[in-house]
């Protein structure tokens, strides 16, 4: 099972060359073998505020990108339930104080999921399953 971090949900929609070979073909083998790809919902929460601070443009409005992504049959939005929320507060060892990436990362480690991105600062964190 896997987990899209924000940036690659949207280069996967958006820009799918700028994915590396091995997650490109990680999330492609996963389509094909019928898994659903989790999707914390609280990236919905940052690309809203990505669009609003001006530091990312969609081709359409932010209502109607999210509405055509959320009906990718191979997606699942993961809501931020008690225990996410909690774990994201306890991870174990050294993370930085960011919320939402604290927030994917504790929702990857909830689901037992691999977690795809490329922020080294989280494919550094060694609790986790990351792949980019």
């Amino acid at each position: 099972m896997i987990l899209l971090d924000t940036h690659v949900l949207i280069w996967y929609v958006n820009s799918p060359d700028k994915l590396s070979e091995k997650s490109s073909k990680k999330i492609n083998l996963e389509i094909k073998n019928k898994n659903d790809i989790l999707i914390s919902s609280i990236t919905v929460w940052e690309i809203y505020m990505l669009v609003k601070k001006g530091r990312l443009k969609l081709s359409l409005d932010v209502d109607t990108w999210i509405e055509k992504v959320e009906k990718l049959s191979f997606l699942q939005f993961v809501p931020v339930n008690n225990k996410i929320a909690a774990k994201s507060v306890i991870l174990p060892g050294s993370f930085h104080k960011d919320p939402a990436d604290r927030i994917i990362v504790s929702t990857a480690l909830q689901n037992g999921a691999t977690l795809i991105t490329s922020d080294r600062r989280i494919l550094k964190y060694s609790p986790l399953q990351s792949l980019w």
